[in-house]
């Protein structure tokens, strides 16, 4: 079969997705309401393409609102790089339209909540981690004659449902770690929807640590329970801080938040996050959480172990390091120090779900290590096809950067400037965005290297029958040969060019790339289609590529227990097995599975443990996420 953009890629994304029946939202019937969590953990999204905005260096939709409560803190030069400079929420509402056709499908805002209103060292709550209300919004993003109580909150309210109108989710910026820092003799002064609840410096009721600053940062101890920069530390250990949070970020997810970032993950122990995130996905299943622990590596083992036990996915910074130092800074191994982050991916149990990124708000913006536009492309399309889920940060596909200081904070944060839409990085966001959503085995799907060298990487990701090959050179013209690319034999045609390619026998031979080129080739599988989808994910279980991991159970679907006709799962990488199963007849009915192995020439390796049980949705797609019983 012949694949080529046009076949693939012109496609209505809401009649895909409804012919195909993948990335269907989750379904609960009324009459099991009640029971929600029996059925879903969480809608898929891992096909989402993020944007990230600070939401004051955006866009400005309503002057009226840029005085504020405190009008030194406005700067209206936009000279001063610590001050607000206008952005807000009718500003984003304002650029929906140009977001949505540039592929974007989920939009994460820098924290809304309402800021201290006054300046430390000439710096401002700005960028959104100074909370002083966590029920109310900054005042400088809304409109400037409307409550800014979230229950209120008309602005709000109006982006939430223009978002939704285009099938984008909105990924709001939370703190759970602190609040405020000392500003002119006020620290951590907290309220309740206009109520003081707490005082930093009257702390009564021991809402907060008095243990100093960080001097430490490979001490634990001084990680947990010590401040970050002078923020004012919230008392983890207090039941009433405790139900203050989740009962805050309860409301927004009630107003229609779809995701949640979270921030300085490793500042709270992990006991914490499991009963954040245990209570706040009871409250809303379908709620997907991803959280910043500050330059994690698959290495340092505390990092993994909170996100395999925290409940939530993490920010990819070892990634984003291994592509800055690949392509931006052109470091000595090349890709090769991309490929040895992703040979890690085994010590996740979740790595198709890290949330990648070559930038962002912490760190200088790519342009300003290597200013070169074609090498930014390149990083930003090596995000978009591989593993995990692609993040932007706001500005990039119009090269914005601002070389000051390095880059540095705070001058990664300029005002966006320009709205272009012929940019070779906005057009390849719409056809990548694209490919993600209509291509399985670029969202769900493993990652096999298939050639590298210092300059040249080659990848083949691979679902089922679906596949997407890779092919990108940062150096000089070469050709090279790729013995096995996993695709059919015929006729392909670049993505990105529209080049054509013949594969025979598997094989492309001759393959020529030019000075700072990429290759994107696709092929479509046949999709998975059933009254009930059930997404599954196995951990844990010791295998490796060429075997075969299945769920059996006492269901026609599952093969009612004869282990020779149970439904196969996909190798992801040696630690993680998925696969989507369609229920028909057992749709809506109670069931029972367990996993096992099939092994050639031995007894299938079946799982040691009693049944698991599962009641299924009558329709519509879940997920289960197990670990192997040995």
């Amino acid at each position: 079969m012949v694949q080529t953009p046009d076949s693939q890629l012109k496609v209505d994304s809401t009649a895909a997705k409804a012919a195909a029946g993948f990335f269907t939202e989750e379904v609960t019937p009324s009459k099991y309401a009640d029971f929600e969590f029996l059925f879903t953990r969480a809608i898929e999204f891992r096909q989402e393409t993020i944007y990230f905005i600070i939401v004051d260096r955006f866009h400005d939709g309503d002057p009226d609102n840029n005085l504020g409560p405190n009008p030194a803190l406005y700067d209206p030069n936009k000279q001063k790089w610590g001050k607000y400079w206008g952005g807000d929420l009718q500003g984003i509402i304002d650029k929906l339209d140009y977001l949505k056709n540039m592929g974007v499908t989920a939009i994460w805002l820098s924290p809304l909540f309402e800021q201290v209103e006054e300046s430390q060292f000439d710096f401002a709550a700005m960028h959104g981690y100074w909370t002083k209300d966590f029920k109310r919004i900054n005042p400088r993003l809304v409109n400037s004659n409307e409550s800014t109580s979230l229950s209120e909150c008309n602005v709000f309210d109006r982006l939430i449902n223009e978002m939704h109108k285009r099938g984008m989710k909105l990924i709001l910026d939370i703190v759970c770690n602190h609040s405020s820092p000392d500003v002119n003799g006020h620290k951590g002064e907290l309220y309740d929807d206009g109520v003081l609840i707490a005082d930093f410096y009257n702390d009564v009721n021991n809402w907060y640590y008095h243990n100093g600053e960080i001097t430490d940062w490979n001490d634990d101890w001084q990680l947990l329970n010590c401040e970050l920069s002078g923020l004012a530390t919230f008392n983890e250990k207090n039941i009433d801080y405790r139900n203050y949070i989740k009962s805050a970020i309860k409301q927004w997810l009630d107003r229609g938040v779809d995701a949640l970032r979270v921030d300085t993950v490793k500042h709270l122990p992990v006991w914490f996050w499991q009963e954040f995130v245990g209570d706040i996905q009871t409250h809303k299943p379908s709620v997907f959480i991803f959280g910043e622990w500050g330059f994690s590596k698959p290495w340092d083992g505390k990092s993994v172990n909170f996100t395999n036990k925290s409940g939530m996915s993490i920010l990819d910074f070892a990634l984003c390091e291994g592509v800055r130092a690949a392509l931006a800074k052109n470091s000595e191994g090349g890709f090769h120090l991309v490929q040895d982050v992703l040979n890690l991916d085994h010590l996740y149990d979740r790595a198709t779900e890290l949330i990648t990124f070559i930038d962002n708000h912490d760190m200088p913006r790519f342009q300003s290590l290597n200013s070169d536009p074609e090498i930014l492309r390149l990083a930003v399309n090596l995000i978009m096809t591989s593993r995990g889920i692609p993040c932007i940060y706001y500005g990039t596909e119009q090269y914005l950067h601002n070389d000051t200081n390095s880059g540095n904070d705070p001058y990664n944060r300029p005002m966006m400037e320009k709205w272009d839409i012929d940019t070779k990085i906005y057009q390849d966001l719409q056809l990548l965005s694209k490919l993600r959503r209509i291509n399985p085995a670029v969202s769900l799907g493993s990652q096999i290297q298939k050639y590298l060298t210092t300059d040249v990487y080659c990848y083949v990701r691979r679902y089922r029958d679906s596949r997407c090959f890779v092919a990108m050179n940062k150096g000089d013209y070469v050709k090279v040969d790729i013995p096995s690319t996993d695709l059919e034999d015929g006729e392909y045609r670049c993505i990105l060019s529209g080049r054509k390619f013949q594969v025979q026998n598997g094989q492309l031979l001759g393959l020529e790339l030019q000075r700072k080129e990429m290759v994107i080739l696709s092929y479509l599988g046949e999709r998975v289609k059933g009254k009930t989808i059930v997404r599954v994910q196995l951990n844990g279980v010791e295998s490796k590529y060429g075997e075969t991991v299945v769920v059996t159970g006492d269901c026609p679907e599952l093969g009612n227990w004869d282990i020779s006709k149970a439904y196969p799962l996909e190798y992801i990488n040696s630690n993680t097995w998925f696969g989507e199963i369609p229920f028909n007849e057992s749709a809506g009915k109670a069931i029972a599975y367990k996993y096992a192995m099939w092994r050639e020439n031995q007894e299938p390796l079946r799982e040691n443990l009693v049944n698991r049980r599962w009641i299924l949705v009558p329709e519509g797609t879940v997920k289960w996420q197990d670990n192997w019983a040995w």
